[in-house]
C-alpha cells in the first residue's frame, strides 16, 4: 500500500473492513469529478473513453495493491465496479441481523450512565 499517502481516502482494504465506507466515497469522488456514470447502468448518455479511464485510474489508485493485482484484467470501471460489489458487498447478509438484534435488546437502564448508552448506540 505504498500509495495510500497521496489518496484523499483509506483505499478498499482486503479484508472488507472499509468496503462501506469506501463505496460511499468513490460515488461522492466520482459524482463531484462527473464520472460517476462510467459506474454505473447505461443511461441515454453513454460514458465516453476518457471519462471511464478517468474513473478506471481512480478507482485502482483506491484499492489494496493485492486488489490491482486480481483484477488487473479489468478494463471498464463499470465491470471492476460490480466484480468489487460481487467480491465484497456481503456486509449486509453478515452484520445486519447482528445490528437489529443489538438495536432490539438495547435498554437504557442496563448503562450506568447516559454517555456508555449514547456510546452503545452508536456502535450498533
Amino acid at each position: 500500500m505504498s500509495n495510500l499517502n497521496k489518496l484523499g481516502f483509506t483505499a478498499l482494504e482486503v479484508s472488507r473492513r472499509n468496503n462501506l465506507k469506501w463505496v460511499q466515497d468513490v460515488k461522492l469522488h466520482l459524482t463531484v469529478k462527473n464520472l460517476r456514470a462510467a459506474i454505473e447502468e447505461e443511461t441515454d448518455n453513454p460514458t465516453g473513453k476518457a471519462e471511464k479511464a478517468t474513473a478506471m485510474i481512480f478507482i485502482r489508485r483506491h484499492i489494496h495493491d493485492a486488489l490491482q493485482t486480481e483484477y488487473l484484467a479489468e478494463e471498464d470501471p463499470r465491470a471492476l465496479w460490480v466484480a468489487l460489489a460481487n467480491h465484497f458487498d456481503h456486509q449486509k447478509d453478515i452484520f445486519l441481523p447482528e445490528a437489529r438484534h443489538d438495536w432490539q435488546y438495547l435498554r437504557f437502564q442496563d448503562f450506568k450512565s447516559v454517555n456508555e448508552y449514547n456510546s452503545e448506540v452508536c456502535r450498533i
